[in-house]
């Protein structure tokens, strides 16, 4: 393993060197994750001018963003009946995870911002702040070149432009990494705070939780160099405690509010989401395969075994168990989900550590070419993006 691909040991003093000068470092990573965006947002207002379509509607009122908004206006308690076939789903507002309604409504009360402009502009804020965060994760393990490699990659994901919507993925992921970077650093308190507030952003907020548990479990075991200090264990307890409470926390009202142990599980149902180990996801490849649309199963095929590369590589690279943790949690459940198969890619944009094997490789190329490189990606992503949010789009 090159020096380059060796992990740092996070102690609190190179933490706290990081966070001393954290913006200054972080400035050109920023910078650049603002101009991939920036560009995303320009190449969607182009297409839409051509489409005769509103950009500002793309991005703020269609699919999940109008459940959001109408949650933030109006509270829970709105539901659809949807036909499916021969059976009727029940579309329930309680699917969706209360923190980014409740700053919807903060800041449409403080200032004259609609909801949905609400939505936007906490969506705004907070890639930035999860931009940072994954930033600050990939500079501590692996230095500066590879944190911002890490940045620009995020960004440009094929569906990136999710990132600029008023929908809950920025906001989790700004969460997420600051959570696994709290870890990371010992800061146990702070870590389950983290994790609680991703635990009432997205269901996918258990994978926060996961890697405070876990690493927190491994940290205590017999022969390990755990921490010895009573005041520090103590934190790390507080921390454990706090971490679940807003995933248990949401999930055990909306059961009182059904009136059902398992009612969140009964909400997802009716939408037609749930778990059930990749098979449904599995036969609709097959399906793929086997129609006329081989192409497309063939890609998602693909797709498939190369994020199950990534992980192994993260795993031999012997990436802190954090990441692994966060990272392997939000992939299994990606691929685990059944429901609209289309909304996995934005499933999986919060799983920021699969990218640290291409980041590390970008780190090692020439500034040029690895700029080169990630400008390329930038303007494929952007191209992406809207030609997807003009076609079906997230759901």
């Amino acid at each position: 393993m090159t020096e380059l691909a060796r992990p740092l040991v996070a102690t609190h003093d190179s933490a706290e060197r990081a966070s001393g000068a954290v913006l200054r470092r972080a400035a050109p990573a920023l910078l650049a994750y603002a101009g991939t965006r920036l560009l995303g947002l320009a190449v969607l207002a182009i297409w839409a001018a051509v489409a005769d379509e509103s950009p500002h509607r793309l991005l703020s009122a269609r699919w999940d963003s109008l459940w959001y908004a109408r949650i933030a206006a109006d509270g829970y308690g709105y539901s659809v009946s949807v036909p499916a076939g021969a059976d009727v789903r029940v579309h329930s507002d309680l699917a969706f995870f209360p923190l980014l309604p409740w700053l919807e409504r903060l800041l449409a009360e403080i200032s004259p911002l609609s909801h949905a402009d609400a939505g936007l502009l906490v969506s705004a804020l907070a890639s930035l702040v999860a931009a940072w965060g994954v930033f600050a994760v990939g500079d501590l393990l692996y230095g500066r070149r590879a944190g911002t490699a890490l940045v620009v990659l995020w960004a440009a994901l094929p569906v990136g432009i999710v990132q600029s919507m008023a929908y809950s993925e920025s906001l989790f992921t700004a969460l997420a990494a600051w959570g696994v970077y709290a870890v990371l650093c010992g800061r146990w308190v702070t870590a389950g705070v983290l994790a609680a507030l991703a635990g009432l952003t997205r269901p996918v907020g258990a994978a926060v939780v996961a890697a405070v548990w876990l690493t927190a479990a491994a940290t205590l075991l017999p022969g390990r160099r755990g921490t010895r200090d009573r005041a520090e264990r103590r934190r790390m307890l507080l921390g454990l405690a706090i971490a679940p409470l807003g995933w248990c926390g949401y999930v055990a009202w909306v059961g009182i509010h059904t009136e059902s142990v398992t009612g969140y599980l009964d909400v997802q149902g009716g939408w037609g989401n749930g778990f059930d180990g990749g098979l449904a996801f599995a036969g609709f490849i097959g399906e793929q395969l086997t129609g006329p649309a081989f192409l497309a199963g063939a890609a998602l095929l693909v797709g498939v075994a190369l994020l199950l590369w990534l992980y192994v590589t993260c795993v031999r690279q012997r990436q802190p168990l954090p990441l692994l943790v966060y990272g392997g949690v939000v992939l299994l459940l990606a691929l685990s989900a059944k429901g609209y198969f289309g909304s996995k890619p934005r499933l999986l944009l919060p799983a920021f550590p699969l990218l640290l094997p291409i980041a590390l490789a970008l780190a090692r190329l020439r500034p040029v070419r690895a700029g080169l490189l990630l400008g390329a990606l930038g303007l494929v992503s952007a191209l992406y993006g809207a030609f997807w949010l003009h076609g079906s789009g997230p759901p």
